[in-house]
């Protein structure tokens, strides 16, 4: 089990936007994507969050997260915050 990884997300304030950003994301295009629609200041970052270990992030974000194999994106997330569609990284 992984002490830390990393991610990128992409921050929306509904569902339904997350869902339709969801059916256009990839590996390639993630970061212009998040650049285009998150509303997260990491969106000038393509989305990366850099590295954290756990304890760091809201408890949903990390369990998403730390769920996902590196590359795997995951389905929209919700938290206080919004909703993340989140890639990891490392």
């Amino acid at each position: 089990m992984a002490n830390k990884i990393r991610t990128s997300h992409i921050l929306v304030e509904k569902q339904s936007q997350a869902l339709k950003i969801k059916d256009q994301v990839n590996l390639k295009n993630f970061a212009e994507l998040a650049k285009q629609y998150s509303t997260c200041p990491s969106k000038k970052r393509g989305g990366d969050l850099g590295e954290f270990g756990r304890g760091q992030m809201v408890k949903e974000f990390e369990k998403a997260a730390f769920e996902l194999d590196v590359n795997q994106i995951s389905e929209p997330i919700k938290t206080k915050f919004g909703y993340h569609i989140i890639m990891r990284t490392k």
